[in-house]
């Protein structure tokens, strides 16, 4: 699901696969997945394959992901293939790591979010701000 976040604009051309994860702020979410505080969730079809996933991770001042805010708060990252966007995955998977967030007592979230991509509005529905521009991205964060 990292690949469906990263190549989230329509269209027939996505990069290869290895392209997008030799990319370590991208590959970052995921490796060595299991740390103290990495959390996610699933959502499936009737049929039980993966639709979708949301995860978040702490990160350091060194080493972080691309919507960093603080070592405090965890990045998230949101993937949902592209036949089940549109119907409500993102806003459930999104909801089950807030309700996460809240009852581990996590001070806040964060997430990056590129120009153009419609989970903006999702994003800001469930009351992240945007807190810093960086490139052609938003950084956003919730606060618990």
């Amino acid at each position: 699901m990292l690949y469906e976040a990263a190549t989230w604009r329509p269209g027939p051309a996505r990069p290869p696969f290895e392209d997008v994860f030799s990319n370590p702020r991208i590959a970052g979410y995921v490796e060595g997945w299991g740390r103290p505080g990495d959390y996610g969730v699933i959502a499936e079809a009737d049929d039980g394959t993966p639709v979708g996933a949301a995860w978040y991770r702490s990160f350091t001042e060194a080493e972080h992901g691309l919507g960093f805010v603080a070592p405090a708060v965890p990045e998230v990252a949101v993937g949902v293939s592209t036949g089940a966007r549109g119907r409500g995955v993102g806003t459930r998977l999104l909801a089950a790591l807030i309700a996460h967030a809240r009852e581990t007592r996590t001070l806040a979230l964060s997430l990056s979010v590129e120009e153009g991509n419609a989970a903006a509005r999702l994003y800001e529905r469930l009351r992240f701000a945007r807190v810093a521009r960086v490139g052609n991205a938003w950084t956003m964060r919730l606060d618990l």
